[in-house]
């Protein structure tokens, strides 16, 4: 039975319990269809443990997964806020989940991230992000808009159907070793991989859960399949 350690942050500002609930809903979905899927799963609150507590449980996972949230802190890559509406950032949620990510990669284990998880694998590999873009979310009550995108290399869930995005950041430049291999009309990046460790990320929800099961899934699958295989060769 493979493990998946999963790093969430959480939203702890009063006025934001709606914020909360979507990240919550989320999260369930993931851990939902993991287990539905016969993984042992478990969440990691990556601002509220020690580090070497997150690091031992990404150490004894099969997969480790960054989840979404916040805004990633541009101090992280270099930069000052430019974004137009000011919201608040999670320091130690960022650098808690860098630590994982680049010792995951240090050690040569598979990594996913999502969302905010794709940006921090862009950030953890000295890439850079657009803090500011329109057209890959609603304000609405259901902040989720079905993209488009043109895979640029093979990919699990090329063909398993709406892809769910709700984010306002993506990459800019490309972290050293990471290629883009999907896009948005736009030319926005909505997934890349690493070309010499098997790290994927995708900018899109496929852990929410209309998606998780179609999407989520078989991408663990996949990742933890390529996985062994690297291994074996």
């Amino acid at each position: 039975m493979p493990t998946a350690a999963l790093f969430h942050i959480r939203d702890t500002r009063p006025d934001a319990p709606r914020y909360q609930a979507l990240l919550d809903d989320l999260n369930d979905g993931a851990v939902t269809a993991l287990r539905d899927a016969g993984w042992t799963v478990a969440l990691h609150p990556a601002a509220e443990r020690p580090l070497e507590t997150l690091l031992d449980a990404a150490r004894h996972a099969d997969v480790v997964v960054i989840l979404g949230g916040e805004d990633v802190d541009p101090r992280a890559y270099g930069s000052t806020d430019l974004r137009p509406h000011w919201s608040a950032y999670d320091p130690v949620a960022d650098e808690a989940q860098l630590a994982v990510i680049r010792d995951t990669v240090a050690a040569g284990r598979p990594l996913l991230g999502i969302c905010r998880g794709m940006q921090l694998v862009n950030v953890a590999f000295g890439g850079t992000l657009h803090q500011d873009i329109s057209g890959h979310r609603r304000s609405e009550c259901d902040p989720f808009v079905a993209t488009g995108v043109r895979f640029e290399r093979p990919d699990p869930i090329s063909t398993s159907g709406e892809l769910l995005c709700s984010h306002h950041q993506s990459v800019d430049r490309l972290g050293e070793g990471l290629d883009a291999t999907a896009r948005a009309a736009d030319g926005t990046i909505e997934a890349v991989r690493h070309r010499d460790v098997p790290v994927w990320a995708y900018q899109w929800h496929l852990e929410h859960p209309r998606s998780a099961a179609r999407q989520l899934v078989p991408v663990m699958a996949s990742l933890l399949a390529a996985d062994a295989s690297e291994r074996i060769a």
